[in-house]
């Protein structure tokens, strides 16, 4: 079941636990559609605890429940229900204020805080606020007096019953509309909550000057914060900080910092400037460590020649330093404060006092504000001047202090100077040391390093040198070697053709002479050119160049034997023949014999007649003939040997 409460400050949309408590929300619901509610006072609003109504006289002490209205007063009291228990845990619980031993009347408060555990047991819930929150935080925000009295009113306006499943009592009649408020009502009002307030009455042209003044700045911040610049509009710029102007660009930081460090111990001191040329923009902050000298200054550096300037000092209305958390979250630091954004943040835990949702020490559960705030220009600077000559007592006392801490300071920066000067002394030496030993031991990997690079070179060079000496050696002996191979075929294959022209008996010699030669000029060429070519050979060659020429066919035998054919091959060969001129040196030996008889015989022949000098005559022809066909034959075997050499090799390559 839900109820709207309609307030000057807004609607409040209540849904009641009627389940729970029938008998308290019976009560409730009835006192609604009799407009039993109508103007009552809220007359007790305390910040984060609750805000209290329902009594139509307003000192709260008043009202009745549904059946003291129907029946009498002797009913004005009834009795709510303590079970099952509901809590005040949260903000926007609705209470009936009881009045010992679950006795409720007319009164209610909505609680302003969440966790109020000093209402739990105390006091009947009967619902929860679920939409007009924020009604509750104007409330919370009201301005109250000593007794938590609002000083303008805040009163319920209309009521209206949204379900009723209850029944209407005996006698009970609700009003077709709305009544009109009656004196006594209206009568414990203050300020009525349209009435509009006048602030200016009674103050002089400079007071209003001064609020105009205020609002102004008051608009200035509230824009800066809604664009972003500044965390609150209420901020106030930190004290202990001055703004320098109409400096000379010459000026420099240390310059200042110098200058202003007469009047106390200084934080930081900077000069604007120009981020990409780096020139002074002509003004300046200068922080203090306390408030106290920095008034100080403010009062005595203002308009004072600063390199041919006479600059303007005053106080820094800057935030920059005060570090922002975000919209909405605050800031941090000791500007920081606490807004109620939510009603859930306060914690007030207090009991009531007989039976009552008050408190006596009203002052712990007001807002902690700044006094600065409502401060005049007047006051402010009456409060510094006043800071200024505390501060100025401090100073003198300190300074006897100081200045005994400063020579005790200076002997020990001297002791730590001696120390730190011989420490010095030993750290230098012992680096050259260490230099020169590394110094050391780098001469010594250089030395080593070219004593094994000289070691390699030379081994590089003797290696060809001795490659070449074992090839030349190698080539030497291969040289002999193939020379003495090749005169030995050679002389082996004289031995067979002298030997096979002896072989020859000399009867066919002289028939197949006489047959391929059978005319007297052939026979006269033939002996022309024999004996011609004899004699240019032994005039032309000596017996030295015969040799010469020998050795070299010997060698070109030996080199084309020895290409063709492998070394085992050789030894076999070499063998064979060996055995091959043995025999064939017996077989020359038996036949020379032969040769002999004969050619004495053929001589004796010779002798007697001139036929056989024809005879002698084409034997030599026919010897001649026979040479040549051998040393064809010869060829022809060795351009054999070389082509099956040479298939061979092919054959093991593959």
């Amino acid at each position: 079941m839900s109820v709207v409460i309609e307030t000057t400050l807004g609607d409040l949309t209540v849904d009641l636990f009627v389940s729970e408590r029938p008998v308290a929300c019976l009560n409730f619901l009835k006192l609604c559609r009799l407009k039993y509610y109508n103007f009552n006072l809220f007359h007790t609003v305390q910040q984060g605890f609750i805000a209290q109504t329902g009594d139509p006289s307003g000192d709260g002490d008043g009202g009745s429940s549904i059946w003291g209205v129907v029946e009498g007063p002797q009913k004005r009291f009834c009795e709510a229900e303590f079970l099952p228990k509901i809590n005040h845990s949260s903000a926007g619980m609705l209470s009936l204020v009881s009045a010992g031993k679950n006795l409720v009347g007319s009164q209610f408060f909505l609680t302003l805080g969440e966790n109020l555990t000093s209402l739990d047991g105390n006091h009947c819930v009967i619902g929860e606020v679920v939409e007009g929150h924020e009604v509750l935080r104007k409330l919370n925000d009201a301005i109250v007096d000593d007794s938590f009295r609002p000083y303008q009113d805040i009163r319920i306006t209309h009521t209206v019953v949204l379900e009723d499943p209850f029944p209407n009592p005996r006698g009970l009649q609700a009003p077709s509309r709305s009544p009109s408020p009656s004196a006594e009502r209206l009568k414990n009002g203050r300020i009525a909550a349209d009435e509009d307030i006048d602030d200016t009455d009674g103050m002089t042209a400079e007071e209003l000057q001064e609020m105009l003044a205020e609002r102004e700045a008051k608009a200035r911040a509230t824009i800066l914060e809604i664009v972003g610049d500044l965390p609150d509009a209420d901020m106030a710029p930190p004290e202990n900080v001055l703004f320098v102007c109409k400096l000379n660009p010459v000026t420099t930081d240390d310059d200042l910092e110098i200058i202003f460090s007469s009047f106390g111990v200084l934080k930081g001191c900077e000069v604007i400037r120009d981020r990409k040329t780096g020139d002074s923009l002509q003004y300046a902050f200068v922080e203090f460590e306390e408030q106290k000298s920095c008034e100080a200054a403010y009062f005595k550096m203002d308009n004072v020649l600063i390199d041919d300037r006479r600059i303007h000092v005053d106080f820094s209305q800057s935030v920059s330093k005060v570090t922002w958390r975000g919209k909405g979250r605050g800031v941090e630091g000791d500007y920081g404060k606490l807004d109620f954004d939510n009603l859930r943040d306060n914690r007030d835990r207090r009991k009531p006092n007989n039976g009552r949702p008050r408190t006596e020490d009203h002052k712990e559960n007001k807002r902690v504000e700044d006094p600065r705030h409502r401060m005049s220009s007047a006051e402010r600077r009456k409060a510094r001047e006043q800071r200024h000559h505390e501060q100025s007592e401090r100073d003198d006392r300190r300074n006897v202090r100081g200045r005994t801490r400063s020579r005790e300071k200076q002997e020990q920066n001297r002791s730590r100077s001696r120390n730190w000067q011989n420490g010095s002394a030993r750290e230098n030496s012992d680096r050259e040391r260490s230099r020169n030993e590394r110094s050391s031991r780098s001469r010594d990997t250089t030395r080593r390093r070219h004593s094994r690079s000289r070691d390699r070179e030379e081994r590089r060079r003797s290696r060809p040198r001795d490659q070449l000496e074992r090839g030349r050696s190698r080539s030497t002996d291969r040289k002999e070697r193939r020379r003495s191979r090749a005169r030995e075929q050679n002389e082996r294959r004289r031995s067979r053709s002298r030997g096979q022209t002896d072989k020859r008996p000399p009867q066919n010699r002289d028939r197949n002479e006489s047959k391929r030669f059978n005319s007297p000029q052939d026979r006269r060429r033939i002996d022309d050119g024999g004996s011609y070519r004899e004699t240019f050979r032994n005039r032309k060659r000596s017996p030295e160049r015969r040799q010469h020429s020998r050795d070299r066919e010997d060698h070109r035998v030996d080199t084309h034997s020895s290409r063709n054919k492998s070394p085992e091959k050789k030894r076999k060969l070499s063998v064979e023949k060996s055995k091959k001129q043995s025999k064939k040196s017996k077989r020359a030996a038996s036949s020379s014999s032969d040769s002999s008889e004969s050619s004495s015989e053929s001589e004796s022949d010779s002798t007697s007649s001139d036929s056989s000098e024809d005879s002698s005559s084409s034997s030599s022809s026919s010897d001649e003939r026979n040479k040549r066909k051998k040393s064809t034959k010869s060829k022809q075997k060795k351009s054999k040997s070389k082509s099956s050499h040479k298939a061979k090799k092919k054959h093991h390559r593959n």
